[in-house]
């Protein structure tokens, strides 16, 4: 297991030297990370227990685990406290929250549909309440990419002027309206009580600890195919694969995500956090094919409704606002995620 950590150590050192200059707001201070023990979650109180922060991590593990924050327990300055979003309340005087609480795999929030809208929704506006009576120095809520629905062409790629065509009322809405939903409990905070609201609209993150095993199956496209060519199983692509998304390898999202949480006057700002590399569906699964030296067949299942055509991010605002670039090409990253999957097998 050591050894499989090991491939995590080395991500989070690339990542903290990234995010150097933002020691010295985080060491000693107090960070509320919701969802904290899932896959972005658990990631952010890595990042925050290196840098020497208190961090409480909340989860009521429905989509996360309690693998992926053990060798944290044992921190002192680490807490896991297993409770809903929607009714925590703490009287410890906290400085940050990032608020990443939320299902995020379309099977799991299609299975859980009230639990995901009162996550973003009634979890969204409670943890704006407790960062009102902290007086807190920033507030990070992580949105997505999904708030944009299924834009044109011509908003290829999407900034974040973008309002979106959604469906309100179909199989994807609990998670796309509750996040909208959410972006205006942020934005209405923000204008009411100036409350320092930061929000990341992330789009597909990948990188160690997806685990196709998991509950959450987040992001589950990459490991799912990664999983399947190793195991010689058909690699399924949903649709007629021609669907396009844009992935962003773990340590650049956080570095991203980190810049929008900890850099100065940017209070009220949303902006766009992932990779502008779009590879449609079917060009992935061969890729990753190739890559394992797989002999799976790739086979084709009827698409799911209101599935996205094409996901890319404009990233003009993060490269303006935070200097933000991401560094991991999809070939550098999907090999770096194979030889995890290898690992930990």
């Amino acid at each position: 297991m050591d050894e499989v950590y090991r491939v995590i150590q080395e991500d989070i050192q690339t990542i903290i030297e990234e995010l150097c200059e933002f020691k010295g707001k985080i060491t000693d201070k107090t960070f509320l990370v919701t969802g904290g023990a899932g896959f972005l979650g658990s990631w952010f109180c890595d990042i925050l227990n290196v840098f020497g922060a208190r961090v409480i991590c909340l989860d009521n593990l429905s989509s996360g685990s309690k693998k992926n924050i053990k060798h944290l327990t044992k921190n002192k300055n680490f807490k896991f406290i297993n409770a809903d979003v929607c009714s925590f309340n703490t009287h410890e005087k906290i400085d940050y929250i990032a608020h990443l609480a939320s299902i995020a795999s379309p099977p799991l929030y299609q299975k859980f549909p009230v639990q995901t809208l009162d996550a973003n929704v009634i979890g969204t506006r409670n943890m704006l309440e407790l960062a009102r009576r902290n007086d807190i120095k920033s507030f990070l809520f992580t949105s997505t990419s999904e708030i944009y629905g299924n834009p044109p062409d011509e908003a290829i790629p999407t900034p974040e002027s973008y309002y979106g065509y959604v469906n309100p009322y179909g199989q994807r809405s609990m998670y796309d309206e509750g996040k909208r939903a959410a972006e205006s409990y942020c934005y209405s905070y923000f204008i009411k009580y100036n409350l320092p609201i930061r929000i990341a609209r992330i789009f597909n993150t990948y990188g160690p600890r997806l685990d196709i095993k998991s509950t959450s199956q987040y992001g589950r496209v990459i490991i799912k195919f990664i999983y399947q060519a190793l195991n010689n199983k058909p690699i399924t692509v949903y649709g007629d694969g021609k669907q396009t998304r844009s992935f962003c390898y773990i340590t650049d999202q956080m570095e991203g995500l980190f810049k929008l949480f900890m850099t100065p006057k940017i209070n009220g700002e949303v902006v766009n956090i992932g990779n502008s590399e779009e590879i449609s569906i079917l060009r992935l699964a061969r890729k990753v094919k190739k890559l394992t030296k797989s002999n799976s067949k790739i086979t084709f299942q009827p698409l799911p409704p209101d599935d996205p055509r094409r996901r890319c991010p404009d990233l003009t605002k993060a490269k303006k606002l935070l200097n933000f670039k991401p560094k991991v090409s999809l070939q550098k990253g999907l090999k770096r995620m194979i030889d995890w999957q290898k690992r930990i097998r």
